[in-house]
C-alpha cells in the first residue's frame, strides 16, 4: 500500500492488489535485457515484478492514464534505473515508445477494467457502494458520467446499457433516468442506483446489486474502453519482436471476447475452402497461443481477492515471419 497526494493535494492510500500476478508476468517469459511493456501500470504491481525479474538490464515502459495511478507507480518502482513511466492510454502503445526511441518490444502485459484503488476511491465516483459526484473517468480528464447519465438522448442510454451492460431492463432504467433528469440533474452514485433498483422488478433485485451492470456499462461509455481495447491490442502487438509476448487479463465478457477473437485472427493461416487441393490465399499465423485455454485464478487468490473471480487471463507469441 503507497500513500500519495491526489490530483487534488489530499493524501490518500493507493491500495491495488495485482491480479493473478505471477500468471501474468510468467506468460511474458521475461528475460534479462529485453525490452517490455506496462501497458496499464496502475499502483505498479506486475511492473514491480517485471522490472524484479529484468534484473538490472533491459527496459521497462509503464503506462497509466490515470495521474494517481503515475504517482503510486513512480514511488513504487523508484529503485529501479530502468523503468520508464509515462502517462498515456495503452491504445497509444505505438506513440508512447516512438516518443522514447523505442521501435520494439519482447512483451507486453494489459491487466484490463477499473482498478481496485478507483473502484474503493469514493471521490473517483465509480461505485454504487459509495455516494459520490458521478465521475468515472479513469484520466481524469473529458467527458464523465455525470455528462453522459444528464445529457445522452434516452436511446443513445439504451444502446449503451445493452451493449456494455447487457442489460435487459435497460428500457425500463433509461425511463426511470429520464424522469428524474427532468425534474433535476442527476449528480451523485446513490441517485444514480436508486433510479435503478426503482427500475428493477422486485424479484430480479434477489441476483445481486441491481446497478451492477448499468455503472459498468456507464463506466465503459465514459472511458472508451472498448475502442481503445481494439486498438490497444492491435498496436501491442504491432510493436512485438518475433517470439515477444502479449499477456492480457480480462475481466468482463466483453473484453474477453475481443481479446479472445483478436488473438484468434493472429492465429488463423490458411482461410481457404477445405475442398481446395491447395492453398491460395497466402495466409500464414502470425500467432500462437501459450496457453489454448484461459488462465483463471487459483482458490487461494480467490480466498483472498473476491474480485478476482471473473479474471482470466490470455497470453500469446508472435511467430517470426518465416515460421
Amino acid at each position: 500500500m503507497d500513500t500519495i497526494e491526489n490530483t487534488e493535494n489530499r493524501t490518500i492510500e493507493f491500495a491495488h492488489t495485482s491480479v493473478m500476478l505471477k500468471e501474468a508476468v510468467d506468460g511474458l517469459d521475461v528475460r534479462p535485457g529485453g525490452v517490455y511493456v506496462d501497458g496499464t501500470a496502475g499502483g505498479g504491481g506486475h511492473s514491480f515484478e517485471i522490472a524484479s525479474r529484468l534484473g538490472g538490464t533491459g527496459r521497462l515502459i509503464c503506462i497509466d492514464q490515470d495521474p494517481d495511478a503515475i504517482k503510486a507507480a513512480t514511488k513504487r518502482l523508484e529503485r529501479f534505473d530502468n523503468v520508464t513511466i509515462v502517462r498515456s492510454n495503452f491504445s497509444n502503445i505505438k506513440g508512447v515508445l516512438m516518443n522514447l526511441g523505442v521501435f520494439k518490444a519482447d512483451g507486453v502485459l494489459l491487466d484490463l477494467g477499473v482498478s481496485s484503488w478507483q473502484l474503493d476511491a469514493p471521490q473517483r465516483g465509480f461505485s454504487y457502494h459509495y455516494d459520490a459526484p458521478l465521475d468515472m473517468r479513469m484520466s481524469q480528464d473529458g467527458t464523465s458520467a455525470y455528462d453522459i447519465v444528464n445529457s445522452a438522448a434516452p436511446g443513445e442510454l439504451v444502446r449503451i446499457l445493452s451493449l456494455y451492460g447487457e442489460e435487459k431492463f435497460a428500457k425500463n432504467i433509461v425511463r426511470g433516468i429520464v424522469r428524474a433528469r427532468d425534474e433535476k440533474p442527476i449528480e451523485t452514485t446513490f441517485e444514480l442506483a436508486n433510479i435503478v433498483k426503482e427500475a428493477y422488478p422486485a424479484k430480479a433485485r434477489q441476483k445481486g446489486h441491481p446497478a451492477r451492470k448499468t455503472f459498468q456499462a456507464i463506466r465503459i461509455a465514459v472511458n472508451r474502453e472498448l475502442d481503445v481495447l481494439e486498438d490497444g491490442l492491435q498496436g501491442a502487438f504491432d510493436v512485438l519482436n518475433a517470439d515477444g509476448r502479449l499477456s492480457v487479463i480480462t475481466f468482463h465478457s466483453l473484453e474477453d471476447r475481443i481479446v479472445k477473437r483478436k488473438m484468434a485472427d493472429w492465429c488463423t493461416g490458411c482461410t481457404c475452402p477445405p475442398d481446395f487441393p491447395v492453398c491460395v490465399c497466402g495466409n500464414k499465423p502470425k500467432a500462437e497461443l501459450v496457453n489454448r485455454k484461459p488462465i483463471i485464478p487459483g482458490e487461494a487468490e480467490l480466498e483472498a481477492n473476491n474480485r478476482a473471480r471473473s479474471a482470466k487471463l490470455r497470453v500469446c507469441r508472435k511467430l517470426p515471419a518465416d515460421e
